[in-house]
């Protein structure tokens, strides 16, 4: 009987549910070819599946404020206190592991504040010379590109990758976006790059049955989810009156927990609203709803393409956040989502109205490529000799 050799994935959510969700699902297909063991860095919300198959090791949970600042979840420890933890459970498990891939998740790409842990995890494994377990990047399709030193950051990301990857496997379909859009570095990159496809946990129903004639309004883990959240519920009634459609609003395990009360509050003066903490199958519930409004984070948009389902988007853009915007943009482009400014969902009507057009567009089917879990998979068991490397170069 063939043991299958370990696998060691680095994943690290702060802001919202995002990296979690897609890294989850990546375990999932690597779980065919590996034993894998997540390093789970942010807040595990109640309920979470871990797919069979797969080990979780939680981290002391560290996260971002709305000043982009590290901020322990965990009362029992400071910042720094926790810090020293991670680092050394981080060391540990990947001694006590000897996986054959180490998967790190966005990192040297993003996640800057947490090089205190993962440097140190990467020396660690270069000391093992000809004998260290093969090092892949996990990347998502649009990277942020406004910080202040953009080029400097990008240029100490390509030298970190040269040094110390030995692949990058961006989810994306190259024919929607590419690396190079958003990431521009002085020094070439000399590691292998593979585009997978894109990540989603399964395709879900698309059936909005009578019972289910409903908006559906989320914003993943919904830590920044209150602004669309007021605008959806501050239109839900002229909206079901134009349209006969109630709204329901998934507020998601991290909305503060006054904005939850609120919602609540709301939801008991209208039969039009409805308001959910957070369900176990949102892209199923996406499915099975006549209209999706959300913000437009990689995960909700893998539901919304998969799904076919009419979608209103109002993608986040605090601060020098750019990604949900651009990726907005191009979905616009292909014709399968209404886009509505976060600055504009406010103003009276403006989601009324783009409702109305998203639900006079036709179910949306897309070419793009949605097996991003099985491909990655095969990608990162050819890396560690478990199968034949796809004769097939990356386009």
């Amino acid at each position: 009987m063939t043991t299958r050799p370990n696998l060691l994935f680095y994943c690290q959510h702060s802001l919202g549910l995002g990296h979690l969700v897609r890294s989850l699902a990546l375990a999932d297909g690597l779980a065919e070819y590996f034993n894998v063991v997540v390093l789970n860095g942010g807040r595990l919300p109640a309920g979470t599946v871990i797919p069979t198959g797969v080990e979780l090791v939680n981290l002391v949970p560290l996260g971002h404020d709305e000043d982009a600042q590290l901020v322990s979840h965990d009362p029992t420890h400071t910042v720094d206190q926790a810090k020293v933890l991670r680092r050394t459970r981080i060391l540990d498990t990947f001694a006590e592991q000897r996986p054959a891939v180490v998967l790190v998740e966005l990192f040297p790409f993003g996640r800057k504040k947490f090089a205190f842990e993962l440097i140190p995890l990467l020396d660690t494994i270069a000391a093992g010379g000809a004998a260290r377990p093969q090092v892949v990047c996990s990347l998502r399709d649009i990277l942020v590109n406004q910080r202040r030193d953009q080029a400097g950051h990008d240029e100490r990301a390509a030298r970190t990758a040269n040094d110390h990857f030995d692949a990058v496997l961006v989810h994306t379909d190259p024919s929607f976006a590419r690396l190079e859009d958003s990431f521009r570095p002085a020094t070439a990159l000399k590691v292998p790059v593979h585009y997978t496809g894109f990540v989603t946990v399964r395709p879900p129903p698309r059936d909005p049955s009578p019972g289910q004639r409903r908006i559906i309004v989320s914003a993943g883990g919904g830590m920044v989810g209150e602004t669309l959240f007021r605008a959806a519920v501050q239109e839900h009634r002229l909206i079901h009156k134009r349209t006969g459609l109630t709204t329901t609003v998934v507020a998601g395990p991290f909305l503060p927990d006054a904005a939850w009360v609120w919602l609540q509050a709301q939801a008991v003066d209208s039969p039009a609203l409805t308001v959910i903490r957070q369900v176990d199958d949102l892209a199923g519930e996406i499915g099975v709803s006549a209209v999706s409004i959300s913000q437009c984070g990689y995960n909700t948009t893998m539901d919304l393409l998969a799904a076919g389902t009419p979608a209103v988007v109002v993608p986040y853009a605090e601060g020098r956040e750019d990604e949900q915007p651009r990726r907005a943009e191009r979905l616009a482009q292909l014709g399968v989502v209404e886009t509505v400014p976060a600055a504009a969902a406010l103003t009276c009507g403006t989601l009324g109205a783009a409702v109305e057009r998203a639900r006079q567009r036709a179910t949306q089917r897309t070419t793009l490529d949605l097996d991003g879990r099985q491909t990655s998979a095969r990608i990162i068991a050819a890396l560690a000799g478990l199968v034949p490397a796809d004769p097939k170069p990356t386009p």
